[in-house]
């Protein structure tokens, strides 16, 4: 019925009249959708064929049959894959998120911000800002069902996060793909009788340490060669520099040509990578379950044959004893938080794109206890692996500090675990080949 204030229900029709704010003659009701269907503009309504103007407590109200299509945002009909099973998406978490941040990055991040002083803050890090971001990305994948881009359409003002995260994890992609091509280049080194990073070479001259000498040295004749071996470098670290990089003393002769050596086995990370994948979560799901289990069994080899070594103890110690000054810096916390993230893999819309591929319903909780758990256990593992390789080498050059024995950085990893595999007496090379493609497999 119509209102004082001449506005009309909709819902209410008149069948002849010419204004629909003064009249009130019976009716039907009717939808706004079927109204509109019939050329209603608010003010004239020309009644449907056969119509008989019937009081509406005495007609039932009939609704037409709606066809709705919905536009699927972009345009893009095509139904989103999904992962085969949970496993394959809990596997490919995994290999994301247990990688060369924890077997590489974490072991010198700990060596240059004191040992133990940065693994209390890591740990804490983890628990406050790890896991509740991690949880997040997670939700906003599954939930949308979009990529790290379209994720953001709920806020348009932010889609130059999402692509902010593309460009990130394209750089970050480079840059594993180099370390990529190093673990390739000692695979390729490591199928020779006698691994080349086991024994000190001429042209190296006095700067390496012989190890054959050094263990061949009686009582006597040790303390005499302490100061000496100090100054000395390990076999694996001189391999890692002048045969690996090429590094030279000085820029005066120029940076010199590729390495094409090192160009090809770039090359060949690159279709490895491409080869995985080809085919989207179908391929990248079936090469998660070897990528996710087998660094596993190479990091528990390696840890096995490390805290057997002499003096390794001292570094693993030196590992976890915390040098209290070293947690009211504020750069070992800077540090910390940097580890987390690029060791969890967050923020970089990988994650995002990972759990989009999921079951709506899908309990991930679970799925991030384990992930978060195993990244935090392969990281204690990687360090005491090459904490205690670096407190086998402080004992043979009597170093003073562990922190000491070889030089920090990104290299790190490179010179602690083939000095380990130079140690197995057993089949060194089967050693050394898994060890070459676990970092491998991690990207």
């Amino acid at each position: 019925m119509a209102k004082e204030d001449g506005f009309v229900n909709h819902a209410y029709v008149p069948t002849n009249s010419t204004n629909s704010s003064t009249s009130s003659i019976p009716g039907e009701y009717r939808t706004t959708f079927e109204a509109k269907s019939h050329g209603y503009n608010g003010k004239n309504v020309t009644p449907m064929p056969n119509e008989i103007a019937t009081p509406a407590s005495q007609k039932p109200i009939v609704l037409p049959e709606i066809t709705i299509e919905v536009d699927v945002v972009g345009g893009d009909s095509k139904q989103r894959d999904t992962w085969t099973n949970d496993i394959e998406f809990l596997m490919s978490c995994i290999a994301l998120s247990v990688g060369l941040g924890n077997v590489w990055r974490f072991p010198f991040t700990a060596l240059e911000n004191g040992g133990g002083a940065f693994v209390i803050p890591y740990i804490i890090v983890l628990f406050l800002v790890g896991k509740p971001v991690y949880y997040m990305e997670m939700l906003l994948g599954q939930l949308s069902s979009r990529g790290s881009i379209k994720v953001f359409d709920f806020s348009p003002i932010m889609r130059g996060v999402g692509y902010g995260q593309v460009f990130g994890t394209a750089i970050v992609s480079t840059y594993y793909a180099t370390l990529m091509a190093l673990t390739l280049r000692y695979l390729i080194e490591s199928c020779y009788p006698t691994l080349p990073w086991s024994y000190c070479r001429e042209e190296w001259g006095d700067r390496c340490l012989n190890e054959t000498t050094s263990a061949a040295a009686n009582d006597s004749t040790m303390s005499s060669l302490v100061n000496e071996q100090r100054a000395k470098m390990s076999p694996a670290e001189l391999y890692f520099q002048k045969e690996i990089l090429h590094e030279q003393d000085d820029i005066f002769n120029g940076l010199g040509t590729p390495n094409w050596e090192l160009v090809g086995c770039l090359a060949v990370a690159w279709c490895i990578i491409g080869g995985v994948l080809i085919r989207g979560v179908k391929s990248s799901g079936k090469a998660a379950y070897f990528l996710g289990v087998f660094p596993y069994v190479v990091l528990i080899v390696l840890l096995l044959r490390a805290v057997t070594l002499p003096g390794a103890m001292d570094g693993i110690i030196y590992f976890f004893k915390p040098q209290w000054s070293e947690l009211l810096n504020p750069l070992v916390w800077y540090a910390a938080v940097t580890q987390v993230f690029f060791s969890l893999a967050i923020c970089f819309g990988t994650l995002i794109t990972y759990a989009s591929y999921n079951n709506f319903s899908r309990n991930v909780y679970n799925d991030i206890v384990i992930i978060t758990t195993m990244d935090s256990c392969s990281s204690i593992i990687a360090g005491c692996i090459t904490f205690g390789i670096l407190g086998n080498l402080a004992f043979k050059t009597g170093a003073p500090d562990v922190a000491s024995v070889v030089k920090g950085g990104a290299g790190l990893a490179f010179i602690s675990y083939p000095d380990a595999i130079a140690k197995f007496e057993f089949i060194p090379q089967v050693s050394a080949v898994r060890l070459a493609w676990a970092p491998a497999l991690y990207v």
